[in-house]
């Protein structure tokens, strides 16, 4: 975007204005609702007829290859006219300028408590003539009925008719562009202050209504060459008070003036997953669908360009940022959002085999979108055993080794072609698996569910199908049915505490484990080898079978019985590392904090 595709000119209010009456000039449907007070309209009022400036309004020249639908300012006419130019920053300034400057309609607007108010702008004539400084007490709102009333419901001020405007000296700014027949019957309405009246019209008129006849105001236009991404950066920087716009509600707009609804169609996926097997996906947002399928639409401009000849480092890149979300096309989004909604499902399945059941332990959330494009674009292929394996390897070295934190959208281009190649036997290991270290201090570390590596060492540990201490339920049940299981300490907090162990050590994971409220409640504070003598009575069944489930939990349950700590800590960290290697295809690295 060089600098030839924008000029900046003044142009004449009233014309500004015509424009927007008649549909010439409309906004982009993305842009926000008008939400100016009366008081601000007043103050805008008082600087346009002072001749101060303000600010500028930014336009976007229609007709390029960037199309929006558009609608009416607020108050102007709905029109069917292709509006020539679309207002990007300026519109509430140009919203309260047209509606009380130039249609004869009250002004939709809110008081200082943000209570809704529909009326009319006025100018006190005498007031207005006092002095600049003063102007802004001669701006004055009344109700839509123009009568403005006291606690009693007494008039205070009635402007009802012409006659009453005339006799208060009040110029109704609805008539600032056409003024001549207002003043024709000002001067008239009293014939034996003829003189008077006309005096203080045309002084009213020098003073007051040329400024009004001759403002300009600065007018940047962006030229039909302006690119997307260019228009929705442009809007932003623009609107600093205003909503965010997101990629979804610029590419909502877009497709729009293609008859698309995007955001129904968005609703529309989204239902797919809202049974109770799909929980996992429920904090998929629109603009993560989005993201999945910019990555498999630009994946398949790359391998077209690939197999046309063109070079690996000369095919268009896969990617999902911004700039390339705003590249989409109509037909492409048409093409993948079926098949990114399908592969999404197929992700949920995966995660649920890997025993995540829902979006409390899902160690990212961020992963679901090349997973879900990895899903999409194998198909069938995804579900061999090697190919379950290879992705299984893939997904734990992201959690694992911590890489689908901060900014990873470079990372997700990077997964999808190559856990593709991977699996299909065209490629070899993905970066993401040579690159994933677990090292064996971290385990120390892992304290709460807010890190990734802790959410996948639960659902690590799920998979070896432990089993409740006390009823001997499968854990993946009770967590699946969220029949209140939770982690918890293996070492009693009070125990510990009693016996000196620092907070450190005994709220890492190596100390944690998924039990049942209930188990927990029997648990206690109690000393572990008291705590076991109290399942065994409780569970009306042998210490073996009390010592086998605490085992599935892997968990040394004889240094348990003995209260070593350390030892069941050592034991336990063996223990989970054999895991994570395991999930990883590879050994943890063995260091120190």
């Amino acid at each position: 975007m060089g600098v030839e595709s924008f000029g900046i000119e003044k142009e004449f209010l009233k014309d500004l204005l015509t424009q927007v009456d008649k549909g010439e000039a409309q906004l982009p449907e993305f842009q926000r609702g008008w939400v100016w007070p009366d008081r601000n309209i007043a103050s805008l009022i008082t600087s346009i007829s002072l001749g101060y400036p303000a600010g500028t309004a930014m336009m976007l020249k229609q007709g390029g290859d960037v199309r929006f639908k558009t609608r009416s300012v607020e108050g102007a006419p709905r029109s069917n006219v292709v509006p020539d130019r679309l207002i990007l920053d300026g519109q509430q300034r140009l919203t309260s300028l047209y509606q009380s400057l130039f249609r004869d309609a009250p002004v939709e607007t809110h008081d200082v408590r943000n209570k809704t108010a529909r009326g009319w702008f006025y100018l006190d004539m005498e007031k207005a003539l006092l002095g600049d400084g003063d102007r802004e007490e001669a701006v004055v709102f009344i109700p839509e009925s123009k009568v403005r009333l006291d606690f009693r419901g007494q008039a205070l001020l009635n402007l009802s008719t012409p006659e009453h405007e005339y006799a208060h000296r009040m110029f109704p700014c609805a008539s600032v562009f056409n003024s001549m027949p207002w003043m024709m019957g000002f001067v008239q309405h009293e014939p034996e202050r003829q003189a008077e009246n006309l005096k203080l019209w045309g002084e009213f008129h020098e003073a007051v209504i040329k400024r009004f006849e001759q403002y300009q105001l600065p007018v940047l236009e962006l030229g039909k060459s302006t690119p997307r991404q260019a228009v929705c950066q442009v809007f932003e920087k623009v609107n600093t008070g205003g909503v965010t716009l997101t990629v979804f509600e610029l590419l909502t707009a877009t497709f729009a003036a293609d008859d698309f609804d995007l955001r129904r169609d968005w609703t529309g996926r989204e239902e797919q997953w809202a049974g109770s097997q799909y929980r996992v996906l429920s904090e998929v947002a629109n603009t993560d669908f989005l993201q999945a399928v910019t990555l498999l639409a630009t994946y398949e401009r790359h391998q077209a360009a690939i197999e046309a000849g063109r070079d690996e480092l000369a095919a268009p890149r896969i990617g999902c940022r911004r700039v390339d979300m705003l590249n989409l096309t109509l037909p492409e989004y048409r093409k993948w959002a079926p098949e990114v909604a399908d592969g999404l499902k197929s992700a949920a399945q995966f995660l649920y085999s890997q025993h995540i059941f829902d979006t409390r332990f899902l160690p990212y959330g961020s992963q679901l979108i090349p997973l879900s494009a990895i899903f999409t674009l194998l198909g069938p292929k995804a579900k061999t055993v090697g190919a379950v394996r290879k992705i299984s390897r893939w997904y734990w070295s992201g959690v694992f080794g911590e890489l689908y934190g901060g900014t990873i959208e470079t990372r997700f281009a990077r997964d999808v072609p190559e856990v593709v190649a991977w699996v299909t036997g065209q490629g070899d290991e993905p970066r993401t698996v040579q690159e994933a270290q677990f090292f064996s201090s971290r385990l120390n570390s892992l304290r709460t569910r807010g890190s990734a590596a802790y959410k996948g060492l639960y659902a690590l540990l799920l998979k070896e199908a432990p089993v409740d201490w006390c009823t001997g339920s499968d854990m993946s049940i009770e967590n699946y049915f969220d029949n209140a299981v939770d982690i918890h300490h293996v070492f009693p907090r009070a125990w510990c505490e009693k016996q000196g162990i620092s907070q450190a050590r005994y709220n890492s994971i190596l100390n944690k484990t998924p039990l049942t409220a209930r188990t927990n409640r029997l648990i206690g504070g109690r000393a572990p080898s008291a705590y076991l003598r109290v399942l065994v009575n409780k569970a009306e069944t042998s210490p073996e079978q009390v010592d086998r489930n605490v085992r599935s939990h892997l968990i040394a349950v004889a240094h348990l019985h003995g209260d070593d700590f350390t030892a069941a800590m050592e034991a336990r960290r063996r223990a989970l590392l054999d895991l994570v290697g395991r999930a990883m295809g590879k050994d943890a690295r063995i260091d120190t904090e």
